[in-house]
């Protein structure tokens, strides 16, 4: 039985201009989820991944926002909140949609700690925005008090940015093998997993974001699974976006894709770490597909 690992965009958990709230997201999942019981039906093993930056967003306001009622969450705390509350409501949406299709198939979140290494050049240039946006005064004020970088943001003011590192381990491996190779549909690596960095036994959380993409890579490949869906807004991968010679693309090499990423096709945090774990993992071992797409 084949295994693939879909990776689930913003866009399957929130729409565009909507409210985020927990009903819209629920709603949302309940859409998703019927797809993916159609690929649960045709006999796949499925191991789901999902994003959760907007998500970790709001819990940093409510963080900032009752800063003198309760004490605030550290960012890997924030990262397990939010891997809790997303597979929860995969979990609902998900077990819905198969018992109504008459498929009996347990489904089942697991908080996912993600190695990273201390040494890793993203530590020292960290460049993910989190969080409230502050005026410069603001801004420079928590830096001095609190130690954060603080980088002006598309003028709409300073956020906190923190380091992107790459993945390298998940720590619950086995125990993800384990479930799915008991029939179990897994939600795992939420985020990108929560990062940690190893010092001998011991592991700690990290302030960073790991990318979702890389994380859901490293899933497939540790898992062996045969197909990784790395669904998002659009179709399909395009050269020369949002232009008028824009191109979708069918099918692409490897090779032609690190043309295209050479070339600049392709926007950093964007459609760049897809197509760049896209080609991770169709090279990892001869027979790996990778698809880029939108759902439905």
């Amino acid at each position: 039985m084949k295994k693939v690992v879909i990776a689930l965009g913003g866009n399957a958990l929130q729409a565009r201009g909507e409210a985020a709230t927990s009903e819209n997201q629920l709603k949302n999942v309940m859409v998703t989820a019927e797809h993916i019981a159609k690929i649960i039906g045709e006999g796949y093993k499925v191991i789901v991944s999902h994003g959760n930056g907007p998500q970790v967003g709001r819990i940093l306001l409510q963080n900032e926002a009752g800063k003198n009622v309760t004490p605030p969450m550290p960012m890997d705390v924030c990262g397990a909140m939010t891997q809790g509350m997303i597979g929860y409501h995969i979990q609902q949406g998900l077990s819905q949609v198969l018992r109504e299709n008459g498929i009996d198939k347990p489904v089942c979140t697991l908080v996912t700690q993600v190695e990273v290494d201390s040494a890793d050049p993203a530590f020292q240039n960290p460049t993910k925005p989190v969080g409230a946006f502050y005026t410069e005064e603001e801004a420079m004020q928590i830096q001095a008090e609190k130690g954060y970088a603080m980088k002006k943001d598309a003028n709409r003011g300073y956020r906190r940015v923190v380091p992107s590192p790459k993945p390298f381990d998940i720590v619950e491996k086995a125990s993800i093998k384990a479930l799915v190779d008991a029939g179990h549909v897994v939600i795992a690596v939420g985020g990108g997993g929560i990062p940690v960095i190893r010092e001998g036994s011991k592991l700690s959380g990290t302030p960073a974001v790991i990318d979702k993409d890389f994380g859901s890579e490293l899933l497939a490949e540790l898992l062996d699974a045969d197909m990784l869906i790395i669904l998002t807004a659009v179709e399909k991968v395009a050269i020369n976006f949002n232009k008028p010679d824009q191109r979708g693309l069918d099918d692409l090499t490897p090779a032609e894709a690190r043309r295209y990423m050479d070339e600049g096709q392709f926007a950093k945090g964007s459609m760049l770490p897809k197509v760049e774990a896209a080609v991770k993992f169709a090279e990892s071992k001869p027979g790996r597909t990778a698809l880029i797409t939108l759902l439905g």
